[in-house]
């Protein structure tokens, strides 16, 4: 195990590893009900899909690809049916007032996209692109996921919420972000596990961030029994707040295995405009997935010593091709576009460095697919302190920048303020990418500029036109 993982080389051990891989599982296991609540919407129910099977699913699509990203690249980066893409998949693809796709026809679309991923990646163009990316705007992205993933905990445990007009009705100049009410129990539990993670974090507590999970936790079970007691506890706090589970086993119920090729056989393909809007689905999934992933590698490569002294991330070949594989996975028993997990990082920060964080996490997805009421405990204030406090350790990146150099400092600030405002990692780095080239050329600095950045610009510039007009 120590040569296969190189868990001396890496500084590491079982333990730590163990550890790590537990608390990669408790930031993510958010997702195993999260995305069937997006994938199952009414229009969806109603034609055949059901809430369990992409349970189901989701669980399968998670180990797999997090097992061969562990096996294949010794990464610690585990992966899962993406957030975004299930709403793409639900209120885009899918939903009546979009695209209209069967969900049959949606999992094709899906499968095709981690075909042409998979392809990328085995021709190697997916490895030099992240390659040729400047250091600092992987710095950029870096601290850029950093303020997203702390916004997403943020906002998810109410710590930040938005106000709208009197009337209450949301219009796109009518919401202003602001600060939750922090007498409410949820967000005052959120509060709490955050302090008690910082306290442990800067008293160089091992396994910190692991620790506030479980405190966080420990603290909302006690809290809920005392409202209950009480008679103050509301619908909204028994969804919110961790409770004991009521049962420990359920037998997961069957995925919809190979629905997918149904969707082909119902598509009208002798029409050119249907055509055209299958081909523009299908290159906005792999366009997500492709740069979602980067973001993701590049972010956890550096905080793993993963980089090399040219800037390069070095095995990425094998994690791309194991993201890659995993779509193709989740689309075959049906579930939305996988993708390499941010809170990954949860796990690097208590000491993961290897493919045996992936490999102890799959397997924990694995034991939740029969043991799913004991995620009950893990609801959104519990995993919030978490992901924001690792959102402000990833904020150090921030002085790595060369920031007096405007020219790199000008698509780097884009990179990190489009991140959490546009709420996609992939729009992050498109609009900072757009911009690069633009800031070389200005400053007479074009030679500098590696050609596949060129090309980049232009296909990015391409998706913002085809999004806008279609």
């Amino acid at each position: 195990m120590n040569n296969f993982f190189k868990l001396q080389e890496r500084k590491t051990n079982v333990k730590t590893e163990f550890i790590a891989g537990l608390t990669t599982f408790l930031a993510m296991a958010y997702i195993l009900f999260v995305n069937p609540n997006q994938l199952a919407t009414e229009w969806n129910v109603a034609n055949g899909l059901s809430w369990g099977s992409v349970f189901t699913a989701t669980a399968i699509a998670a180990i797999v690809g997090t097992l061969i990203m562990g096996l294949m690249a010794n990464y610690p980066v585990a992966l899962a049916p993406g957030m975004g893409m299930n709403s793409f998949f639900a209120f885009t693809i899918t939903a009546p007032f979009a695209y209209a796709f069967s969900w049959q026809l949606g999992f094709a679309s899906i499968f095709i996209s981690g075909v042409v991923c998979v392809l990328i990646a085995l021709s190697g163009i997916r490895e030099k692109i992240i390659n040729a990316i400047p250091q600092d705007l992987k710095y950029a992205v870096g601290a850029g996921i950093g303020l997203f993933i702390a916004y997403v905990g943020l906002k998810n445990s109410g710590i930040i919420t938005f106000l709208t007009n009197t009337q209450g009705v949301t219009t796109p100049d009518s919401v202003v972000p602001m600060m939750g009410d922090l007498s409410n129990p949820l967000i005052l539990l959120a509060v709490i596990g955050l302090i008690i993670t910082v306290i442990l974090y800067v008293l160089k507590v091992p396994a910190a961030v692991f620790l506030g999970i479980v405190a966080t936790s420990v603290i909302g079970i006690i809290w809920r029994a005392i409202l209950k007691g009480n008679g103050a506890l509301t619908d909204v706090l028994a969804f919110g707040l961790p409770k004991l589970p009521t049962s420990v086993a359920q037998l997961p119920e069957a995925p919809k295995f190979g629905a997918f090729l149904s969707g082909f056989g119902d598509y009208n393909w002798g029409d050119l405009s249907s055509i055209f809007t299958f081909a523009v689905v299908v290159f906005s999934l792999v366009f997500i997935d492709f740069f979602d992933t980067a973001g993701t590698l590049v972010t956890v490569g550096s905080r793993c010593g993963m980089i090399n002294e040219k800037g390069e991330l070095e095995g990425s070949g094998g994690a791309l091709i194991a993201d890659s594989t995993a779509t193709v996975v989740g689309a075959v028993v049906g579930t939305s576009s996988t993708t390499s997990y941010i809170e990954s990082l949860a796990g690097v920060e208590v000491g993961g460095r290897t493919g045996l964080t992936a490999v102890f996490t799959a397997i924990f997805f694995f034991i939740a697919m029969f043991f799913s009421p004991i995620l009950s405990v893990v609801t959104a204030p519990v995993t919030a302190p978490a992901l924001i406090f690792v959102g402000v350790l990833m904020a150090s990146q921030l002085g790595k920048i060369n920031w007096g150099n405007l020219a790199v400092a000008i698509p780097a600030f884009f990179i990190i303020i489009s991140m959490p405002l546009t709420y996609s990692i992939a729009t992050g780095i498109a609009v900072g990418f757009l911009f690069y080239p633009i800031t070389m050329i200005a400053s007479k600095r074009h030679k500098e500029v590696d050609k596949i950045m060129y090309i980049l610009s232009a296909v990015f510039l391409l998706y913002f036109v085809v999004i806008s007009i279609w």
